[in-house]
């Protein structure tokens, strides 16, 4: 855990959402719901972790080093059981603060995106253990999309930045798109977790993005969702930055479908997420056009992955996933600095052209061998 408190820069993961808020609050409310929900998740993962870690070495849930994965020994990849109940912990005790509730449809929501999380949570310890096969994995992140939509976590509508209109979408669309954002969503988490600490730090810093917008917007009550995430993500990290002693495992899965939903949750604000993740996603959009170009399935696990190919480059982990951590800060502060659609339009087709000339560099300097072993690998294998 040292090695986390004395890298530079962790404590903007506490701070952020709290501290630079600076715009109107209502009189009424009180910033003491805000930090409980903050601490009250930090301290659950934080004592829940070593738990979680120790329960899976004991029953051997454990990734060995591999061509993938290339840590020292056998760690557990049970952190997901901590970051999964200090999620819970910390959602549940929102319901009960006291807070501005404006939506009449938010307890709806809440237990959508909570019996969702329950779900893949579940499905992810049998995954754990058995190590299920892509088909049912991404059956049960389809599954798990159909509980947001029927509980009102969808995209029905988004701004057009080109006319400045909201554009509604009949409700076959409705639910294509939902169900593409979601999975979609938990897949790139997922592939992140191919080194220490990468995952859980971004997904931090989403978080913490989310909740600060949500504050900006006077959505105080569901402010506190993505601070409990926050506060997850925080306590679990020390254990997970590099070189961690646990990892996520499917925990990735619980990550990426609570950052999908919370931004459904948020008003759709899909620009500031695809924003923030911009270059994971370009990485995964890239990787699975490569693979079907070459015939592969999209599930084959690899090196080939951005933050692969920059250790290949010969930067080590420490300095890839503080890169990330970093341009994640940035892009997250841009995207709510940015009020112009079309500014923010730009800055997406930017970054996106620029990460793929990144990654076509890369591609052309660096040989990456096939995985055949699996081992160490994230599932579904993206």
């Amino acid at each position: 855990m040292t090695a986390f408190w004395k890298a530079p820069g962790w404590q903007l993961f506490a701070v952020f959402p709290l501290l630079a808020y600076n715009g109107p609050m209502e009189a009424e409310v009180a910033w003491w719901p805000f930090v409980a929900v903050l601490a009250a998740a930090f301290l659950v993962a934080l004592a829940g972790t070593p738990l979680a870690a120790n329960w899976g070495r004991h029953h051997g849930v454990v990734d060995e080093p591999g061509p993938r994965r290339r840590h020292k020994g056998s760690i557990p990849r049970t952190g997901g059981i901590a970051l999964f109940v200090a999620f819970m912990a910390g959602m549940l005790l929102s319901q009960w603060l006291p807070v501005p509730r404006q939506d009449p449809n938010e307890l709806i929501r809440f237990l959508g995106i909570a019996i969702g999380t329950t779900f893949l949570f579940v499905v992810g310890l049998i995954d754990d253990r058995l190590e299920l096969r892509p088909g049912p994995q991404y059956l049960a992140q389809a599954l798990a999309g159909l509980i947001a939509i029927l509980s009102l976590v969808f995209i029905e509508r988004v701004m057009n930045p080109f006319t400045d209109k909201i554009e509604i979408f009949p409700y076959p669309l409705v639910v294509a798109f939902t169900l593409v954002w979601i999975m979609g969503m938990v897949n790139t988490i997922n592939f992140l977790d191919g080194l220490d600490g990468l995952a859980s730090g971004v997904g931090a810093i989403v978080s913490a993005v989310l909740a600060l917008h949500m504050l900006r917007e006077g959505q105080y009550s569901v402010a506190l969702l993505p601070l409990a995430l926050l506060g997850a993500t925080l306590g679990f990290l020390p254990f997970n930055f590099p070189p961690a002693r646990v990892f996520l495992g499917s925990g990735s899965w619980i990550l990426g479908y609570a950052i999908a939903t919370l931004g459904i949750a948020a008003g759709a604000k899909l620009a500031l997420l695809l924003l923030v993740l911009g270059i994971p996603i370009v990485d995964v959009a890239w990787l699975i056009l490569s693979r079907l170009r070459a015939g592969q399935s999209i599930g084959q696990a690899d090196r080939r992955h951005l933050h692969f190919r920059l250790l290949d480059a010969g930067l080590s982990v420490r300095q890839v996933v503080l890169l990330y951590y970093g341009y994640s800060i940035l892009l997250g502060a841009a995207a709510l600095l940015i009020d112009s659609r079309m500014a923010k339009l730009i800055t997406l087709l930017a970054l996106g052209g620029g990460t793929l000339a990144l990654l076509a560099w890369l591609a052309r300097r660096t040989m990456v061998p096939e995985d055949k072993s699996g081992s160490g690998a994230p599932r579904p294998g993206l």
